[in-house]
C-alpha cells in the first residue's frame, strides 16, 4: 500500500501488527489512550476495542505532521498511517502483542477531539453513579470491555452447543399477559385497546410450554426477562437468562445438556475442564448440611444434627428444644479458633439472633480442653459422642444452634459463609456446582395466610407424592424440579412441567386461584393442555449472573452494556421519566399525582 491510495479507514485493528509487518504500510484508526514525549519523539498508544499499537511522530521528518501530533489529547479519534518498524532494542514490550513494533506516522487526521474525562478509564473507579452517568465511556475500559466480549462468548457458545443438540431458537413476545407469576408485573397500556394493559414478561415460561405443545420438540432462546422487584447486586429490573424446554425427557436429560454445555463453555472461556457430574444435593440435604438450597462447596464445612446426642442432657436449653420436636445442629469450623476475637464472636452472636435465635453457644478446643460456659453440663458421654461426631480437635471452633429446623439450619447456614469470609476459608480459583434437587411443592404463608408455589405454578410433582394432593398433605409434597448453584450462587433453575389440564386445575385450586381466574389468566394454557401436550420440561439459567461469575465481577451492572442503578434508574438516559400530557390522553390515561407532564 502507498501512501494515501487504500481508501478505507483502516487495514488493521490495533492489536495486529506484529513483527511479521516490519517495512509494510498500515493504517489505523482508534482513540488516543496516552502521549508521551521523549527527548523530541512523540509516542502515542492508539486503542480500539482489540487492543494497542504505539504509534510515533518524528519531528524531522515533517515539522507541520509534529506540530499536529502535539495536539493530541486522551481520547481524541485519529486515523494514522504509516510504515511499521521495529522497536529498537531495549524497548520491546513483551505485554502487548503488538509490543515488538510501531508504526511509524507520516500522515494523520483527526477525526473526533474530545472533552477532558471526568474520570481515567485505566482506575477503578467507586463513584458507580458517575460511571454510569458515563456510561458510554465507562464502557471503554478495559475491564468492562472485557465482560462484554466474555457475554458474547458464552451466548457464541450457548447458540452452538444446544443447536448441535437439536433445538430450535424460537423467539416469544416481549407484549405478553400479566399473570400472577411471583414477581411484580411491568405493565404497559395498549392505546388500541383503552383501558387494557400488555405486561412484560418475567419469564417466556408459559410461550415455551405451548411450543412444546406445539411439537417443537426442543426449544431454546437467550431471553429477555422484566421483573418488578427490589434490586441488589445481582438482580436487573431487565434482564437475560438462557432459556430451554424440551419433550418426553426427565431430570437427568436437562441436567446433562446444562452440565456439557457449562463444561463447554468453562473449557474455551477459562481453558478449565470441568469433572462431570456435578454434585447432586436434595433440598433437605442442602439446608441440613449446609443450612442453605443454594450451598457453597468451596468451603468444606458441615453442619451436623446433634440432637439425639442431647435428647436425655442434663443442658436444659437442649433438652427442652429436642422434647418440643426441635433440633440441635451443630458446625466445627475446624482450626478456626485462634483466628476468633471477641469482635468476630460478638458479629456471629449478632447474626443469630437478627434470625430468631437466643444466643449463640459455642465451644473453643484449646488444646486438650474444651472452653465454654455450656461444656460443665454435658456428660462424659455427651462429650465423647459429640467429639466423634464433630471429629474436634485443637484449634476447632464449634458453633450452636438449637430451634426448630428450618430456623436452626439457616443460622448455622449463614455464620457457616461469613465466618469462612473472616478466616479466609473460602478455596480460591475453585469452581464448585452442585444440583440441588426435590424442593417442597408449596410453602404456607402465614401473613397471606395460603398456599404458595415454591418456584412456579407449572411444576411437576413427584409422582409418589400424588395423592398427598388429596389428603391436603402440601407440606410434604416435592417437586421435580432442580436449580443450579456455583459457588453458593444460585445460576439457574427449572422443573418437570405439569402436562394435564386436571392436574394444573388442582394446583391452581390449592394456589387460591378460583375456576374463574384460572380460565381468566390461563385459560390459553389450559386449552392446549386439552390436544395432546406431551410430557415435557425445561431449565433457564442467568446469563447475566453467570457472566458475572466468570469474569469475577461485583455486580451484573458491570456485564450488562446499559444498566439501570440500585434505584431502577438509567442514569444515562435518566429514565423512567416524565411523558408529554398527548401521550397520556392517546392512552387515556389520568395521573392522580402532581406530574412535570408538559400541557398541550
Amino acid at each position: 500500500m502507498k501512501k494515501g491510495d487504500f481508501k478505507a479507514y483502516r487495514t488493521h485493528h490495533c492489536n495486529e501488527l506484529n513483527i511479521k509487518w516490519v517495512g509494510k504500510r498500515a493504517r489505523l484508526c482508534g482513540w488516543v489512550h496516552s502521549k508521551r514525549d521523549h527527548g523530541g519523539l512523540l509516542f502515542v498508544d492508539l486503542r480500539d476495542r482489540e487492543g494497542l499499537t504505539q504509534i510515533v511522530f518524528h519531528p524531522e521528518k515533517d515539522p507541520s505532521l509534529f506540530a499536529s501530533a502535539k495536539q493530541l489529547k486522551d481520547e481524541y479519534v485519529i486515523k494514522v498511517e504509516g510504515q511499521v518498524v521495529e522497536r529498537p532494542a531495549g524497548t520491546k514490550n513483551e505485554a502487548l502483542a503488538t509490543g515488538e513494533i510501531e508504526l511509524e506516522v507520516d500522515f494523520l487526521e483527526i477525526l473526533n477531539p474530545s472533552q477532558p474525562l471526568p474520570f481515567n478509564l485505566d482506575e477503578d473507579i467507586e463513584n458507580e453513579e458517575l460511571r454510569l452517568s458515563f456510561r458510554f465511556l465507562d464502557l471503554r475500559r478495559k475491564k468492562i470491555l472485557h465482560c462484554l466480549k466474555v457475554r458474547h462468548q458464552v451466548s457464541s457458545i450457548v447458540r452452538e452447543y444446544l443447536s448441535k443438540e437439536g433445538f430450535l431458537e424460537v423467539e416469544t413476545p416481549i407484549l405478553s399477559k400479566s399473570t400472577p407469576e411471583g414477581a411484580r408485573d411491568f405493565l404497559v397500556p395498549s392505546r388500541l385497546s383503552p383501558g387494557k394493559f400488555y405486561a412484560l414478561p418475567q419469564a417466556p415460561q408459559q410461550y415455551k410450554q405451548l411450543l412444546m405443545v406445539a411439537g417443537i420438540d426442543k426449544y431454546f432462546q437467550i431471553a429477555r426477562c422484566f421483573r418488578d422487584e427490589d434490586l441488589r447486586s445481582d438482580r436487573q429490573p431487565e434482564f437475560t437468562q438462557i432459556d430451554l424446554e424440551a419433550s418426553f425427557v426427565q431430570v437427568e436429560d436437562i441436567m446433562n445438556w446444562i452440565e456439557e454445555m457449562i463444561q463447554l463453555i468453562f473449557l474455551k472461556v477459562l481453558g478449565i475442564e470441568l469433572p462431570l457430574p456435578f454434585v447432586r444435593l436434595s433440598y433437605d440435604q442442602a439446608i441440613d448440611n449446609y443450612g442453605s438450597d443454594k450451598p457453597d462447596l468451596r468451603v468444606e464445612w458441615k453442619i451436623q444434627d446433634a440432637s439425639q446426642l442431647f435428647k436425655n442432657t442434663e443442658f436444659r436449653l437442649f433438652r427442652e428444644v429436642v422434647e418440643k420436636g426441635g433440633v440441635i445442629k451443630a458446625l466445627n469450623a475446624k482450626g478456626t479458633d485462634p483466628m476468633i476475637s471477641a469482635s468476630v464472636l460478638e458479629e456471629l452472636v449478632a447474626i443469630a439472633t437478627s434470625l430468631g435465635a437466643k444466643g449463640l453457644a459455642h465451644i473453643r478446643v484449646e488444646g486438650e480442653q474444651w472452653k465454654s460456659p455450656i461444656v460443665k453440663f454435658f456428660s462424659a458421654e455427651e462429650r465423647k459422642n459429640l467429639q466423634l461426631l464433630l471429629n474436634m480437635e485443637p484449634d476447632d471452633f464449634i458453633l450452636f444452634s438449637a430451634g426448630p429446623r428450618e430456623q436452626a439450619c439457616s443460622i448455622l447456614g449463614k455464620i457457616r459463609l461469613r465466618l469462612a469470609e473472616i478466616t479466609q476459608s473460602i478455596a480460591k480459583n475453585q469452581w464448585k456446582f452442585v444440583w440441588v434437587t426435590d424442593f417442597p411443592l408449596f410453602e404456607y404463608s402465614p401473613l397471606d395466610q395460603k398456599w404458595n408455589s415454591v418456584h412456579h405454578p407449572f411444576t411437576r410433582p413427584h409422582s409418589e407424592d400424588l395423592t398427598k394432593l388429596d389428603d391436603g398433605r402440601y407440606n410434604e409434597i416435592r417437586a421435580l424440579a432442580y436449580d443450579i448453584v456455583l459457588n453458593g450462587v444460585e445460576l439457574g433453575g427449572g422443573s418437570i412441567r405439569i402436562h394435564e389440564r386436571e392436574l394444573q386445575e388442582k394446583i391452581f385450586s390449592i394456589l387460591g386461584i378460583d375456576k374463574q381466574r384460572q380460565e381468566l389468566l390461563f385459560g390459553h394454557l389450559l386449552k392446549a393442555f386439552q390436544y395432546g401436550a406431551p410430557p415435557h420440561g425445561g431449565i433457564a439459567l442467568g446469563l447475566d449472573r453467570f457472566v458475572m461469575l466468570l469474569t469475577g465481577s461485583e455486580s451484573i451492572r458491570d456485564v450488562i452494556a446499559f444498566p439501570k442503578n440500585r434505584h431502577g434508574v438509567d442514569l444515562l438516559t435518566q429514565s423512567p421519566s416524565e411523558v408529554e400530557y398527548q401521550q397520556l390522553k392517546e392512552l387515556n390515561i389520568k395521573l392522580s399525582f402532581p406530574s412535570l407532564k408538559i400541557e398541550p
